[in-house]
């Protein structure tokens, strides 16, 4: 069970710790958060899970009481040794933890032969949100994503084309996963308490996920950095023909070349040309 608020702050003083908002420390203390999550991520005994920054391993310890063999990385060097002396210890053949950065272990170290079929669950810090997802989304894909976010994170995984939270890690994210269900979670469940509301984002593999070459994957992120000008200037400025073959795909579907680039559906992102654009000379 997560400890109360004065339980966590005191665990916190005594391993010397001071949350750090550029980590985005904010620990759970709602237990029926905690059992949402693994309730989303439906966590059967045998499950293998990755888990992004355990902190004081509240979480990790609900899907290790579960049955689940758990990979967790954990940046903090004080958290990582806390976890490793207190909560190792207990589950030493199923609990797997690294110390290091997510963004450059996206799977906490989980060997290849345990992708088949693997989830994540995990409390994810809003600064690594999107560059983490883009980095999972590049390798072996999780069954069933259960992500704890800020609204803000949530809402831009899945807005729908046309909205200003639309963007290229929208699109990459919804060829693969669908939404399911997911469940609000206020500022109290944490501490220290965000200013931000919360919300536990549930997404499940497609039967057939649709992956984006890397070369198109990086001419998307590109023209999204320059969201607000039309489709039309940016593939002139990139392309030898100006992309006038998905201009015609794009005119089919009822959008011209005035159109922005959030204006444009995943299915049509899904036919433009699959070459790299070079920069603007």
């Amino acid at each position: 069970m997560p400890l109360s608020p004065s339980a966590t702050r005191d665990l916190l003083t005594q391993i010397s710790h001071h949350p750090k908002r550029a980590l985005g420390q904010n620990f759970l203390v709602d237990g029926n958060i905690v059992r949402k999550s693994l309730e989303l991520a439906d966590i059967r005994p045998g499950d293998a899970v990755v888990e992004i920054g355990p902190g004081l391993g509240t979480l990790t310890s609900a899907l290790l009481e579960a049955g689940a063999e758990a990979w967790a990385v954990e940046r903090d060097a004080a958290l990582h040794r806390h976890l490793a002396t207190t909560l190792a210890p207990r589950f030493p053949e199923r609990l797997h933890l690294l110390e290091g950065d997510a963004v450059e272990h996206p799977l906490a170290g989980l060997p290849p032969e345990r992708t088949a079929d693997f989830k994540i669950v995990a409390n994810l810090p809003y600064a690594i949100s999107s560059v983490w997802m883009d980095a999972v989304l590049a390798g072996p894909l999780p069954a069933r994503m259960v992500l704890m976010l800020q609204l803000e994170s949530a809402r831009r995984f899945t807005a729908p084309h046309g909205t200003k939270s639309y963007g290229a890690i929208t699109i990459q994210l919804q060829a693969a996963f669908a939404v399911a269900p997911g469940h609000k979670v206020a500022a109290a469940c944490f501490f220290p308490r965000p200013e931000v509301e919360s919300f536990i984002l549930n997404l499940v593999r497609r039967p057939e996920p649709y992956r984006y070459p890397a070369a198109t994957r990086a001419a998307i992120r590109a023209l999204f950095q320059q969201r607000r000008k039309q489709i039309g200037s940016l593939l002139r400025e990139r392309l030898p023909d100006g992309g006038a073959s998905w201009l015609g795909e794009l005119a089919a579907a009822g959008l011209s070349a005035q159109a922005r680039p959030e204006e444009i559906s995943p299915e049509l992102w899904r036919k433009f040309p699959a070459n790299a654009l070079p920069e603007p000379s």
